[in-house]
């Protein structure tokens, strides 16, 4: 079993740092190579890049009050629940379908009564 993660690629765990800009404020963020990629696909579904996504998270996550101490852990979660939603059904794993179109209330029930 573990064959299977101990033998992939080391490039995905490898962490990079990048610089964006959010509220002309420059601020970086170190993330394992697999989440950059997986914000990518996140970002281009619904035709943004992955500082656009970034900051709109940021912004929405503000919004709804959360505190953003550790804001990389919220992305990693974030990028762990795609893959979830995905494999459960509530998004579709065809990329060419925007995010922003489905019924978000209905999957975050769903999802409640998984977790809870």
């Amino acid at each position: 079993m573990c064959e299977l993660f101990i033998k992939a690629d080391a490039r995905l765990w490898e962490s990079a740092t990048r610089s964006l800009r959010i509220d002309s404020m420059v601020t970086s963020v170190r993330l394992e190579n697999f989440f950059w990629s997986k914000l990518e696909e996140i970002a281009r579904r619904d035709g943004m890049n992955v500082v656009q996504l970034i900051t709109r998270l940021h912004h929405e996550s503000i919004d709804a009050g959360h505190d953003l101490g550790n804001f990389t852990s919220f992305l990693r979660v974030c990028c762990a629940r795609y893959l979830d939603l995905q494999l459960s059904g509530d998004i579709p794993r065809d990329l060419s379908q925007p995010i922003a179109g489905l019924n978000a209330r209905a999957i975050l029930g769903r999802e409640r009564e998984k977790y809870h």
